[in-house]
């Protein structure tokens, strides 16, 4: 089958497109025809290496944890999935082998759910690992309450916007970090954007004086600096990009693969409460340039590639 690859650590340019062996479909995995697959700065940082002490690779990998497709074989044992059944996936191993970046990939059911009907493939594929990320920080690290008021970095991102969306679901007013072109975007979202850099948390207490009850920081650095100085008296914490979100007495969060949370996204982006932003789209054959793209960061909501039959015969 055809797909991206890279035999050794590096840049875009250790991506190949070309002939991989097609994935043999475990007794509960299902093989599914991948239809998009969206980019997600873990994938180039693994990439990089810069996961190499927690994930081991076995070389050649093939990128790619999001999936939005079709089942072509359920393995012996699944029963809840058929073929032609419409699927999307948070499809991590936990290691580096095969992932989305192909015309085919094996995955577990518990990686799975039904696709939301009213997305398409592209927007679909934006969903599981993005939306499960937001999800699991909302309600789990941070406990989001009705009537709670909540910051939300790099609110026009792919985790960032799904969060913004979630949490307004869930009653809370949101304020959310963006750059000024972008304020218009997290407005539509449901969130009351405020510019990043020098003296955020100045202008964060402009609009929350008495703070704001959780932080989700997707940025890191200075950001959570700035999370940490806005807090609320018994505020919570999180981030998914600065282990030292510790040091602050918050939690650092790592997204699981869980099938039954994934079709509640589903659900909730078939109800209109969520919705998956496309910035760009890229066939498979130039994912390197899909990789180029997030790595230059400042993505308003996803970057995805697509497989069609020019990929599959060409």
């Amino acid at each position: 089958m055809k797909a991206i690859s890279y035999s050794r650590y590096g840049g875009p340019e250790v991506l190949e497109f070309g002939e991989v062996r097609e994935p043999r479909v475990g007794p509960d995995a299902v093989l599914v025809r991948v239809r998009a697959a969206a980019v997600n700065p873990v994938d180039w940082k693994c990439r990089e290496g810069y996961l190499d002490g927690m994930l081991e690779p076995v070389f050649p990998v093939v990128p790619g944890w999001d999936v939005s497709g079709v089942v072509e074989r359920p393995g012996v044992s699944v029963t809840e999935f058929e073929a032609g059944d419409e699927v999307i996936g948070y499809v991590r191993e936990d290691f580096l082998s095969r992932g989305t970046f192909a015309e085919y990939v094996a995955a577990p059911v518990r990686t799975l759910a039904r696709k939301p009907r009213n997305l398409s493939f592209e927007e679909a594929a934006g969903l599981p690992l993005c939306g499960l990320t937001a999800y699991q920080v909302l309600t789990g690290a941070l406990a989001v309450k009705r009537g709670e008021t909540v910051l939300v970095h790099a609110a026009a991102g792919g985790v960032g916007s799904l969060a913004v969306q979630l949490a307004r679901h869930f009653g809370a007013r949101v304020i959310g970090t963006a750059s000024e072109r972008n304020h218009d975007f997290v407005r539509r979202l449901g969130g009351e954007p405020v510019s990043y850099g020098g003296g955020l948390a100045d202008r964060v207490r402009g609009l929350a004086p008495e703070g704001v009850d959780a932080a989700f920081d997707t940025v890191g650095g200075d950001a959570l600096l700035a999370s940490a100085q806005v807090l609320a008296s018994g505020g919570r914490l999180a981030s998914i990009a600065d282990p030292e979100v510790t040091s602050y007495g918050g939690r650092y969060c790592w997204v699981r693969p869980d099938a039954d949370e994934l079709q509640k996204l589903s659900e909730l982006a078939e109800q209109g409460v969520v919705n998956v932003h496309v910035e760009e789209s890229y066939p498979l054959r130039r994912a390197a340039d899909a990789h180029r793209r997030n790595q230059q960061g400042r993505t308003r909501g996803k970057i995805v590639v697509t497989v069609d039959e020019t990929a599959r015969t060409g």
